[in-house]
């Protein structure tokens, strides 16, 4: 005999073996044990998570001659005919292949016949969002109200294809994502079943590498068995099996990383390439990788949310604190970019390349959290040069450059000896002017501050954000603003805008005309 694939060996028969999805196979036995079964089923979930076998199950179970507590009994001729796939009963479409009109109308004829045996014909039309639009309107007139004895089961995994009219007819079921908990249990169930002898780690890791989907944990532990049969399935090779790589790899990358070290990056990734390693896997693992790292560092109670030995998540807890968190999203978002990028790209090796050169460069991007993760390369670098040996100079270090010296301290700009009088006049003027402005103009500027700029002219220093906007982004404001300080001084003034973070930095950068037009105000009283 043939072997069996061990996802359709073990496929649930019964509501009870159903794993992860008790609040769907509850409704659905309740319903039968009260006899209050709906003439149309919609259910929908990601791959794997048990779809078309609670379709199969419920035909059975409504068709089967001694239920047994909302339970197909598996004996009874209707069971054993619509296990084996002889059941006229039960009519099975996969709407990928049959999405067009006439297929429907095959089916919309049909129905008129009452069944031949048991008490209802059960329609179950997989992957359904593959019709067509005609197909789904010859199916409108027929699913809202059928015979008493047809029942229509259309199962999708992509719920937002399928058209509202028919959304409104079916009762819907949301099939989730199976906890890695669940999948481990029942694989080890399988095995003892199978005999094959499995370590309990390599067990989560295909769990985990299942992503939600029972079928799919199934499929990479078969693999893993013809390929190590009769051996002991060890975590170590599994990981060879699945192409897959140890966390430690990851951590000597992340740290790598972090020291902006490419070459050392890239002697991780050369290692990971000449042991066979699947890339795909590899961007999809270390990214995970990451969202553990970020947990880790928001949180210090992740043994909630992160699956992992203890000694794992105290190396997560040791690295994540060798990073920011905005540094550890940046990561984040470009791997995750990685992933989208490298399904089907010819030259995998490359794009990890260029992308693990872009993580140790965030001066090749211009966005925020790469602006934040070169400020913070720059913070380390004059720490590094403010505890250097006296005497030794820091341009000896590579990576410290002259601009800081180990004395060197930011210095507050120096006061200018000359204030314009036009200038001058319009500071000690400023609240009446801001007074006598219209909102929303007014409210940005109450929160302005004055300052000089080159050649003389007004610097209007704003906070970032709103203000900031109103006035950059709007080249008419920023001229009714002149026109205005122009009226009041009798000539022309040109205003330059400046943004700011806080209120420490404008300390720190400029020099505040307001304290200077007063301080000399009262020199002269």
């Amino acid at each position: 005999m043939s072997y069996t694939a061990l996802y359709r060996k073990f496929r649930p028969d019964n509501f009870d073996d159903v794993k992860g999805q008790e609040h769907i196979v509850t409704t659905l036995r309740n319903q039968i044990r009260a006899n209050r079964l709906g003439h149309a089923y919609l259910f929908t979930g990601t791959r794997g998570t048990g779809k078309t076998t609670v379709a199969k199950i419920l035909a059975k179970a409504v068709n089967c001659e001694n239920p047994v507590d909302g339970n197909p009994c598996g004996e009874c001729a209707a069971c054993r005919n619509i296990a084996g796939g002889a059941s006229m009963n039960v009519i099975e479409i996969d709407a990928a292949s049959n999405n067009g009109v006439d297929n429907i109308r095959e089916i919309v004829e049909e129905v008129s016949y009452s069944p031949a045996e048991g008490r209802y014909k059960v329609y179950i039309i997989d992957e359904v969002h593959m019709l067509s639009i005609g197909a789904f309107n010859a199916l409108l007139k027929t699913l809202e109200e059928p015979p008493s004895y047809v029942i229509f089961i259309l199962a999708t995994t992509e719920v937002h294809k399928i058209p509202i009219t028919i959304l409104s007819r079916c009762q819907r079921y949301d099939f989730r994502r199976i906890t890695i908990d669940t999948i481990a249990g029942r694989l080890r169930e399988l095995m003892d079943v199978e005999q094959v002898q499995i370590e309990e780690k390599a067990l989560r890791y295909v769990a985990k590498l299942a992503d939600g989907s029972m079928r799919d944990g199934l499929s990479l532990l078969d693999q893993c068995i013809a390929f190590l049969f009769g051996q002991e399935l060890t975590y170590d090779k599994v990981l060879d099996v699945l192409g897959a790589v140890d966390t430690e790899v990851f951590g000597r990358l992340f740290r790598s990383i972090l020291k902006a070290d490419v070459l050392s990056c890239i002697h991780v990734l050369e290692e990971v390439v000449m042991q066979g390693r699947e890339l795909s896997q590899f961007v999809a693992d270390f990214t995970w990788y990451l969202r553990n790292l970020m947990l880790a560092k928001a949180t210090d109670d992740i043994e909630e949310v992160i699956d992992a030995s203890t000694e794992n998540i105290v190396r997560l807890k040791e690295e994540a604190g060798l990073a920011e968190m905005d540094a550890i999203m940046r990561y984040i978002r470009i791997f995750s970019e990685l992933s989208g990028q490298i399904r089907f790209a010819a030259q995998k090796r490359i794009l990890i390349e260029m992308a693990l050169i872009k993580v140790c460069r965030p001066a090749m991007e211009t966005s925020q959290d790469a602006i934040l993760e070169r400020i913070r390369q720059v913070e380390d670098k004059v720490e590094h040069a403010a505890i250097l040996p006296e005497g030794m100079d820091a341009g000896v270090f590579g990576n410290v450059p002259e601009a800081f010296p180990a004395t060197a301290k930011k210095q507050k700009p120096e006061l200018p000896k000359a204030i314009p009088e036009d200038i001058k006049q319009i500071t000690a003027k400023w609240p009446s002017i801001v007074g006598s402005t219209d909102n929303p103009m007014k409210m940005y500027l109450k929160s302005a501050k004055l300052s000089l700029g080159g050649d003389n002219c007004l610097m209007v220093v704003l906070p970032d954000g709103l203000a900031s906007d109103y006035f950059m982004k709007n080249p008419a404001n920023k001229e009714q603003l002149e026109t205005l300080l122009s009226d009041f001084a009798g000539k022309q003034v040109e205003v330059n805008f400046q943004v700011i973070g806080s209120d420490r930095e404008f300390e720190e950068s400029y020099i505040d005309l307001s304290k200077i037009v007063n301080m000399e105000i009262e020199i002269e009283e």
